[in-house]
């Protein structure tokens, strides 16, 4: 039993399973945000599909975007969005009414922007042509032919080599691991992995640390207008 479940875990990949299964439940969500006419259960879809999205960026290894992700947009605009649907609410449930006009206009949005992600991911680089990921491979690769020289020498691998080449496998296929203090000097605008001498002003994430700054201030505005006119019409 224990060799059958070995040989399912060895041909199956499971962290492709999960992205297409977090994918799916992000899409289909998406859809019965799109779709459904009532804005409760909007907001819940709404909920899922971001909560999916962030499970995407976890399985990429961008656990920081993804905690923001849960953070900024699960946590704050979607929780926000109902409270302001039950402080405005007229009925349980409410209802929308898209007419024909919304729905050109948002294909028309969708299209578009759609076009552009998808330009975008193409665009990206292969892995294999970073220097690190070219770095890596070849240190895996050395390290191999080391270690088969010295099975064939009638040698056993230690513990720490065992070690060491599990580590190099894991940086080989993973990529350039993030480092939280990088991301966070960038968010004021710092860079500390690129030259200051070639880079001209702020290259960081200051404006998009900015522009999700405002939008948060914007939702909790929102909401507080949105309470205080029902409070009025109570």
């Amino acid at each position: 039993m224990n060799l059958l479940g070995a040989a399912i875990d060895a041909t199956i990949n499971w962290h492709s399973v999960m992205f297409y299964v977090t994918s799916l439940i992000a899409c289909g969500f998406a859809l019965v945000v799109l779709l459904t006419n009532n804005i409760v259960r909007m907001a819940f879809a709404l909920i899922v599909s971001l909560s999916a999205i962030s499970g995407l960026l976890f399985l990429a290894g961008a656990y920081f975007v993804g905690t923001m992700q849960l953070m900024i947009y699960v946590g704050g605009t979607v929780v926000l969005l109902i409270f302001g649907v039950m402080l405005t609410a007229q009925k349980a449930f409410i209802t929308m009414r898209t007419s024909a006009g919304d729905w050109l206009l948002g294909l028309l949005v969708g299209g578009t922007f759609l076009a552009v992600l998808v330009q975008l991911a193409f665009s990206i680089p292969q892995w294999e042509s970073s220097s690190y990921q070219a770095k890596s491979d070849q240190e895996l690769t050395a390290y191999v032919a080391e270690l088969e020289q010295e099975i064939q020498s009638g040698k056993t691998l230690s513990q720490d080599q065992r070690q060491k080449l599990v580590q190099l496998e894991v940086e080989a296929t993973q990529g350039e691991p993030q480092r939280t203090g990088e991301i966070g000097l960038a968010l004021v605008g710092l860079r500390p992995d690129k030259d200051p001498q070639q880079s001209e002003g702020l290259s960081g994430y200051l404006l998009p640390f900015e522009i999700v700054s405002v939008h948060l201030l914007v939702v909790l505005v929102g909401a507080a207008y949105l309470a205080r006119a029902r409070r009025q019409q109570g």
